[in-house]
């Protein structure tokens, strides 16, 4: 009952976050003139994991009825760990498609929507992008994140035309609010924002519901503070789902 309790506090709180008619913002960051960060450019993972993983989500997608995909989740180890029954119970009915892949960047999600991970028959109403921590954890700026972002999108807008893409903030990690992570993911979450015209593309940060009034984020939602737990799988479901909603409206 008491989560439950909470699930609806956290839905009236994102209810809040959604006004009726938003401005419509800026362009995503460009890249610059000059050369490209690598953070731009599709490259493999260097990771034998990684391409483990890779390999096996080519071969589950070759036994996928893909025209029935209605929401496909693209990112890291995040949206790859998504706690399965929560996955099924919010997206399951909708066609949800799980994409994410540990240790993905920018550059190797670019990879991967270059090299089979994103067929042609892949034609989603809506998908949810999370990426970007692991080029923070990297060490990349996060202008130059920013601009791996809008390079995801352009490739995601080109791959499905039709799909309204629902970003969302790179999620807090670190326990405190002066974690050395905290700045760099903030100021790349105020320049990806501008990515959102609340039409095509529709941003959202649920990391704020996920640390406390002093902003501490604790080990029950995240239990290496930057992995989720159960319950943050769950704030996290509920967080995003009014604006998922809004991305699925035709």
């Amino acid at each position: 009952m008491r989560v439950a309790a909470s699930l609806r506090r956290i839905a009236l709180a994102v209810g809040l976050l959604l006004p009726a008619s938003l401005p419509a913002l800026a362009a995503c960051p460009a890249p610059p003139a000059g050369p490209r960060p690598t953070t731009v450019v599709p490259a493999a993972g260097p990771w034998a994991e990684w391409r483990t993983a890779v390999n096996a989500l080519t071969a589950r997608l070759r036994g996928t009825d893909l025209a029935q995909a209605r929401i496909v989740f693209v990112g890291d180890s995040i949206t790859e760990g998504w706690q399965p029954n929560l996955f099924r119970m919010f997206y399951g009915h909708r066609g949800g498609l799980n994409l994410g892949i540990g240790g993905d960047t920018t550059q190797s999600l670019l990879w991967r929507l270059d090299n089979g991970h994103w067929p042609a028959a892949l034609q989603p109403q809506a998908i949810v992008l999370l990426i970007g921590t692991n080029n923070i954890g990297h060490g990349n700026r996060p202008e130059d994140v920013a601009q791996g972002v809008a390079a995801v999108i352009e490739k995601l807008q080109r791959l499905a035309p039709q799909a309204r893409i629902l970003l969302l903030g790179v999620l807090p990690r670190g326990i405190y609010a002066n974690d050395p992570m905290r700045a760099p993911i903030a100021r790349l979450n105020q320049l990806i924002a501008a990515c959102g015209d609340n039409q095509r593309i529709i941003y959202s940060e649920p990391g704020q519901l996920m640390v406390d009034g002093q902003g501490v984020l604790h080990d029950w939602v995240a239990f290496d503070w930057l992995h989720l737990t159960l319950t943050g799988y769950a704030i996290l479901s509920t967080a995003i789902e009014g604006h998922l909603r809004l991305a699925l409206q035709r």
